[in-house]
């Protein structure tokens, strides 16, 4: 396709590996599908050639961990959640210590090196609640990587326990807690979280729950949960402030964007796509430049468009999801073993390489 001057310019600028501000990326997002795609795979080989001793390129990542929601009692009622529950409601629940010694073990049965621990914003838990509960999992499963407490939870428990992000950090990782999901991020631009999310975290708090455990010699990973009501726009302001972030502090360690999925929710708000999410996740590769992964979303856009992604600037299959709760209650129930991530990744011509959270090779 024959574009004018400006436009050309802007590609080689792309393949070049310059960064890109708001205003071009804004243009990208109009470019067909396959040729975003080619200048996403562009940058995904810059961003990864000099890693893995030069074989970055023909590398592609997973990772086998466990998602563990240790409550679905919520009290910031996300209009897009499916998952969380009042503490009346019948199916409401708090995990035993003995329910997640059984889910580790068998999460170690099948090779885990992490779980991931996460849960609804429970008005009534106490500090001491967590910390034994960190404090536990460390003792019984030393092996394990506690992935755990988005920046929302943070901010929940400074509200409920009076105390700073900074102690309440330290707290947590003093009793075993190695590392931040970047859970509760939806969109960073407070006209939309308002919208879809009134009670929850602004987007300066996230932030700033990041920047602290940053500072604190933690690290964590950055999400983006789209294709609800917000614009490309919003969609680039969020990009914009993550990079910003990344520029100061330098511990996120990868992005992972995901669609919106409706049932069950109570947001009026149609979904997307694998063309969408195609478009963003190669657009997220792009102006992301600082970021060395990117993970691509098999668990709400199925194996096939998972799997594409790969050639849309994500250089990580993510996790086999021994179980997920969250998005699954909302329609989306795509499953994968060890043997299918492998082999997705084998069909492209990559090799498959099983990864911790700091992104090291584990085999």
């Amino acid at each position: 396709m024959t574009y004018d001057s400006s436009v050309d310019a802007l590609l080689e600028k792309v393949w070049s590996g310059a960064r890109i501000d708001r205003a071009e990326a804004a243009r990208l997002y109009q470019l067909p599908l396959e040729e975003l795609g080619m200048l996403a795979d562009r940058r995904r080989m810059l961003a990864k050639a000099a890693d893995y001793d030069g074989v970055g390129n023909q590398i592609v990542t997973y990772q086998i961990d466990r998602n563990i929601n240790y409550t679905n009692v919520c009290n910031v009622c996300c209009k897009f959640c499916a998952f969380y529950r009042t503490e009346k409601a019948d199916d409401a629940y708090v995990i035993t210590f003995d329910e997640i010694d059984q889910k580790i073990e068998e999460t170690i049965a099948l090779g885990g090196t992490q779980i991931l621990l996460q849960g609804g914003h429970h008005p009534k838990l106490s500090l001491q609640w967590y910390l034994d509960l960190l404090s536990h999992v460390k003792a019984k499963f030393p092996q394990i990587n506690i992935h755990g407490f988005s920046p929302s939870e943070f901010i929940h428990f400074r509200e409920v326990f009076q105390m700073p992000v900074e102690e309440l950090i330290s707290q947590f990782v003093k009793a075993g807690l190695g590392s931040l999901p970047g859970g509760g991020a939806e969109i960073l631009s407070d006209n939309v979280r308002k919208r879809i999310a009134p009670l929850k975290a602004r987007t300066d708090e996230w932030l700033g729950v990041m920047d602290t455990a940053h500072r604190l010699g933690l690290s964590t990973s950055a999400t983006m949960m789209f294709g609800h009501v917000e614009t490309v726009e919003d969609r680039i302001e969020h990009l914009d402030r993550v990079r910003a972030q990344q520029d100061k502090s330098k511990g996120f360690t990868a992005f992972i964007a995901w669609t919106f999925q409706s049932e069950n929710t109570k947001l009026n708000a149609p979904m997307v796509g694998g063309n969408e999410y195609l478009r963003m996740q190669a657009l997220n590769r792009i102006y992301l430049d600082n970021f060395h992964n990117i993970q691509s979303s098999w668990v709400t856009q199925g194996p096939a468009i998972g799997q594409v992604a790969l050639k849309f600037g994500a250089n990580d299959l993510g996790s086999i999801m021994i179980e997920e709760n969250v998005v699954s209650q909302a329609g989306a129930s795509f499953k994968l073993e060890v043997a299918d991530m492998r082999r997705l990744i084998r069909e492209l011509g990559y090799e498959p390489r099983q990864r911790d959270n700091w992104y090291r090779l584990l085999n």
